[in-house]
């Protein structure tokens, strides 16, 4: 072996002669603060290689160190034996992964398909730890409704891949996906449309979609991501992207005809009223988000915010000249503002897209840049947190290739190349003291075009893989090297079931003829993001 193919790639990995066999009964211990990690050990190893793992010394060790930062971990594979020290359980955990990624891709089946004496682990000695501490993945539930347990499947691949962030798209125009015991309509109306439009056909194809997450649901996903170590931050995305709550509770938007949930994509042009009231339900809204969601962040969304029906409002109008806000971009500010205070009482930190730069920041909002990295550069000059995102780097809706068989051709070509070259910090904060600001990534699994698990998997893999390099290394990331581990890990891919985008191009059964994408060329991309971007300069 004259490399080690994980990915992410260690900060520092020596392979060493021989192996360690692990058999039936080689033993397993843990210091008392990583029994949980040891459990994930013993779940996600035991079904597929048969070993009992039973308590006792010798065989695999996990220990703290505090010596080690957190995150961090060594992995010593000796012919005596398996160590993992780490600076917390979160390192141990990573350590586990790489060690489950050391083996056969066999182990990440979910039983045992070969009846063998002993699993060979190569022997090593590795030294690791993330760059940032976001390490994340947004995923669109609303646009189409993704099924708990591919919710589930996804968690157990980001943590494979040492992401920690799971960002849920929870509501928008199209639907709404989270249980509000106060509000039911939300979900009875809010979740379900009559039609969706296949890709961005110009017909809509006549068959209902919907779904929704009870709380019970929400708390199994929560609990389940924290084994992993992943952090589920929930949106719900407002004042704008609302069409579904206004279909359910008509007392939320502006008057006229009653509304349908949306059956389109793009940008609508409704948005919440401003009236005490309708702040009153959204207050009511996040009590229940934060009881579900226990996280440090709470997303409010504030992206694509149209401000037409507040220009034509008497009572925006009224509530903009009352409180001196300027106008309608003061007014979103002030809107942000209210339910910073709530999420900030409870001790929590608001979430946001750029968009919410408009205007003014609250005090203590992380804002999620992704219209290049202008709201970034805007936000980390400012004091505040950030979370990088750009649509061209990381968007991984958009096709990966000019090939007229991408199965629904979506924005720019966004190839794996260009994923894994991704710089999460600005060349305007490099070398600054507000890089630090920068405290992380995440890519973007936007489902307008993703009806399905399986036209998940076509988009995120290989990508994502690449992705979780940009997030994770410290040192110099080599395309060529990357590409040299890749066939390892998609074979634990195809162990796992993912069903990912070869190298060549779609397999036939991947290709969507009929259904109609929404592609731009690169110079257009760039010329509507400058457009896009000019309140925040």
């Amino acid at each position: 072996m004259q490399f080690i193919p994980v990915i992410p790639e260690p900060a520092r990995s020596t392979p060493r002669p021989g192996t360690y066999v692990l058999t039936r009964d080689t033993p397993l211990t843990a210091d008392p603060g990583l029994a949980a990690v040891a459990a994930v050990l013993r779940e996600q190893l035991a079904p597929p290689t048969g070993c009992a793992f039973p308590e006792g010394p010798g065989g695999i060790a996990l220990g703290l160190d505090g010596a080690l930062a957190a995150e961090e971990y060594r992995l010593s594979v000796t012919p005596g034996g398996v160590r993992i020290t780490a600076g917390d359980a979160a390192g141990a955990f990573y350590g586990v992964q790489t060690l489950r990624q050391l083996l056969p891709p066999s182990v990440f089946r979910r039983a045992a398909v070969h009846r063998q004496p002993g699993w060979e682990i190569p022997c090593a000695e590795i030294e690791d730890r993330p760059r940032f501490g976001w390490r994340g993945c947004l995923l669109d539930v609303a646009r189409h409704f993704v099924p708990k347990a591919d919710v589930l499947r996804l968690i157990d691949l980001l943590a494979l891949h040492k992401l920690n962030v799971l960002h849920l798209h929870l509501t928008d125009d199209q639907g709404w996906r989270l249980q509000i015991r106060r509000y039911p309509r939300l979900t009875e109306v809010g979740a379900w449309r009559r039609e969706s439009t296949p890709g961005w056909n110009p017909q809509g194809d006549g068959r209902p979609h919907g779904g929704y997450y009870t709380q019970d649901d929400i708390r199994e996903i929560v609990a389940f991501a924290a084994a992993r170590h992943v952090t589920v931050v929930p949106e719900v995305d407002i004042p704008g992207h609302t069409r579904a709550a206004i279909a359910a509770y008509p007392e939320l938007g502006h008057g006229g005809d009653p509304l349908e949930v949306g059956t389109r994509w793009g940008v609508g042009t409704d948005i919440l009223n401003v009236e005490e009231a309708t702040l009153e339900f959204f207050h009511h809204v996040f009590d229940e988000v934060m009881d579900l969601f226990p996280g440090p962040y709470v997303s409010v969304g504030g992206d694509e915010c149209p401000k037409q029906q507040w220009r034509e409002s008497p009572v925006a109008q009224a509530r903009i000249a009352a409180s001196g806000l300027g106008d309608e971009d003061g007014l979103q500010s002030w809107f942000v503002g209210r339910f910073s205070a709530q999420i900030t009482a409870r001790g929590r930190r608001l979430l946001g897209w750029d968009e919410i730069l408009e205007g003014g920041l609250p005090p203590g909002a992380t804002v999620v840049s992704w219209r290049d990295h202008h709201g970034a550069v805007k936000a980390a000059g400012a004091g505040h947190d950030v979370v990088t995102s750009p649509a061209r780097s990381v968007y991984l809706d958009y096709r990966q290739s000019d090939d007229p068989r991408e199965p629904v051709p979506v924005g720019t070509v966004l190839p794996l190349s260009e994923v894994h070259a991704f710089e999460p910090v600005p060349e305007e904060l490099a070398g600054t003291p507000a890089q630090d600001r920068v405290i992380g990534a995440q890519c973007a699994l936007w489902t307008e075009a993703m009806d399905s698990a399986r036209v998940i998997d076509y988009q995120a893999f290989p990508r994502l893989s690449a992705f979780a390099e940009t997030v994770w290394c410290t040192g110099p990331r080599d395309f060529a090297a990357f590409t040299a581990r890749l066939p390892a890990h998609l074979a634990r891919l195809d162990a796992i079931g993912v069903e990912y985008r070869p190298a060549a191009g779609p397999h036939p059964w991947q290709t969507r003829p009929g259904v109609k994408g929404r592609p731009v060329t690169l110079p257009a991309y760039l010329a509507g993001v400058a457009a896009h971007t000019r309140n925040i300069r």
